[in-house]
């Protein structure tokens, strides 16, 4: 369809009071809707939702508390992830996992793998000793830095 009548198009149904227009032109076909402006009524849903934030204060005062006992640093050295993804223990769902809890493990050892984009990257060990702790769930999402091993 010709961009010149394209234009008609839109200019007819910004003057007129009609809402919407379709047009089939052999092969193409053209939908072209009004919408009216919508400013002041989405600034009524803020309003309403900007109390909400209130209840969630305490908890995040609540928050903190429970902070001190997570803050502690484990006894070892971290193995944290180098990118975001989805961390599996093990190869494929039926597969024995890469290591263990109290497994020794060498530097260069496959400890998990991070699916990141649709590519699976295995994530190798920096060090050398036993695995002490496992900080991730299989399957759970995790971010660039988190900790995922405690290697002691």
């Amino acid at each position: 369809m010709d961009l010149r009548k394209l234009k008609t198009l839109i200019d007819l149904v910004a003057e007129s009071g009609i809402a919407e227009i379709e047009v089939t032109e052999g092969e193409d076909k053209v939908r072209i809707v009004k919408h009216a402006p919508a400013a002041a009524p989405a600034a009524a849903p803020f309003i309403q939702y900007a109390p909400t934030p209130a209840p969630a204060a305490p908890a995040a005062v609540a928050a903190p508390a429970a902070a001190p006992p997570a803050a502690e640093p484990p006894a070892g050295q971290l193995v944290k992830s180098p990118m975001v993804g989805t961390f599996y223990r093990s190869p494929g769902p039926d597969a024995k996992p890469f290591v263990d809890v109290g497994q020794a493990v060498k530097a260069g050892d496959t400890l998990c793998i991070i699916e990141a984009m649709k590519l699976l990257n295995e994530i190798e060990s920096e060090f050398t000793g036993t695995v002490r702790e496992i900080l991730v769930q299989n399957g759970q999402a995790v971010e660039y830095g988190q900790p995922l091993f405690v290697i002691a």
